[in-house]
């Protein structure tokens, strides 16, 4: 008796093997089959970028120190210049699928001052429906002028403008949350037509929340190429605290040849908004007016002087010189700001992989205002660049 129960379980055992094998190898294959299907198709690349830049400032006038603000206290020693970290940056972007990416900037930097409402900068998802329709969720930079176009470590100047500071901090460019829609239509004319179009917070990058109803609304129209002439129309509205703001701009770019491996590359831009900012940072009793009153305009030109050259890895020497007015409050006759940037630069591998840049920063203000960064002041900079 116990002899067959033996036989017949080992017969069992024997005939039961090749039915769980060949169902195991079944369930094995396709699920195998299946997450490498998946994984293929769900992550197809992930790229890493940043930038390092480091500088040298040195103040040219002995009551200025490297920040370029008026000391008033002459006991008290003036920091004339500094060695500092201006940019430390990486982004990391991941092309989920053919038509979904998602990015994040973040900047080191920022650590060295106070972190709040910094360090995070870039961090989205875009879609691709087409080269006609795009679209852009999450915190980014929208389109809103020639500097809203490229990152900071491939400008022909020490830094962006005024104004474009200016404007970001009345939530019209720089970096802010909201969502985007834009494209290219190529085939409509000679030259390529680009929009965009953004609906944005306002109220800037890394806030818990808005801090108001309102939203901002902007749209921009490029007719041709950057690369040789382009014309850029800017324009937006929205509400902050239920009063309406509006903001307006022009720009023009392009490249012209001047001899086989010298070019012109040059940039110009006009700005006007209104400046909420300033307003709602007054006291009641300091307001001259509404908010419609308070408006800000700026305008630059930027002439930038390229001679290509081919010698071990330097690629180009550089000599630019931006001019640039701005005022915060011209129709209050406010304090009127006149930079002149003066800059030779030296670049290495492609795209300014390297870049050393010397450069001055004058600021020549209608009313100097003692113990205050609204000073003139002259500033030499020494900056060095490293792209990832």
């Amino acid at each position: 008796m116990h002899k067959r129960s033996v036989l017949l379980f080992a017969t069992f055992l024997v005939a039961g093997i090749p039915l769980t094998y060949a169902g195991n190898g079944l369930a094995i294959d396709t699920t195998s089959v299946d997450t490498t299907a998946q994984k293929v198709g769900f992550l197809k690349r992930v790229t890493l970028g940043g930038v390092f830049q480091a500088r040298y400032t040195l103040s040219l006038k002995s009551n200025i120190d490297v920040n370029g603000v008026h000391q008033t206290d002459e006991e008290k020693e003036v920091v004339r210049n500094s060695f500092s970290i201006k940019r430390a940056r990486l982004q990391v972007k991941a092309q989920v699928s053919d038509r979904f990416t998602a990015s994040c900037l973040v900047n080191f930097a920022d650590f060295a001052s106070d972190p709040k409402g910094k360090v995070l900068e870039n961090a989205f998802i875009s879609y691709r429906w087409n080269d006609a329709v795009n679209f852009t969720v999450g915190q980014f930079r929208p389109s809103f002028g020639l500097e809203d176009l490229y990152p900071v470590d491939i400008i022909q100047s020490m830094d962006f403008s005024n104004q474009y500071y200016a404007f970001g901090n009345n939530g019209w460019q720089s970096f802010q949350v909201g969502v985007s829609m834009f494209g290219t239509f190529r085939k409509m004319a000679r030259w390529p037509i680009k929009y965009a179009i953004n609906v944005v917070n306002g109220n800037n990058r890394n806030q818990i929340s808005d801090d108001d109803n309102g939203k901002l609304v902007s749209t921009r129209l490029e007719f041709g190429d950057m690369n040789r002439l382009s014309l850029g129309l800017n324009g937006g509205f929205g509400a902050v605290r239920r009063y309406g703001v509006y903001a307006l701009g022009i720009d023009f770019s392009g490249v012209i040849p001047l001899a086989e491996k010298l070019d012109l590359q040059l940039q110009t831009e006009f700005k006007q908004c209104t400046n909420h900012r300033l307003f709602y940072s007054l006291a009641d009793s300091l307001r001259k007016g509404p908010l419609s009153d308070y408006q800000m305009n700026g305008v630059y030109v930027l002439p930038n002087f390229r001679y290509k050259i081919n010698y071990h890895k330097l690629t180009s020497i550089e000599v630019s010189m931006r001019y640039e007015y701005f005022n915060e409050d011209f129709r209050h006759a406010g304090n009127a700001r006149r930079s002149y940037i003066p800059m030779i630069s030296l670049a290495f591998l492609k795209d300014y992989g390297g870049r050393i840049q010397l450069g001055m920063q004058i600021d020549d203000y209608d009313k100097d205002i003692p113990g205050t960064k609204t000073h003139s002041s002259n500033l030499m900079i020494v900056q060095v660049q490293c792209r990832l």
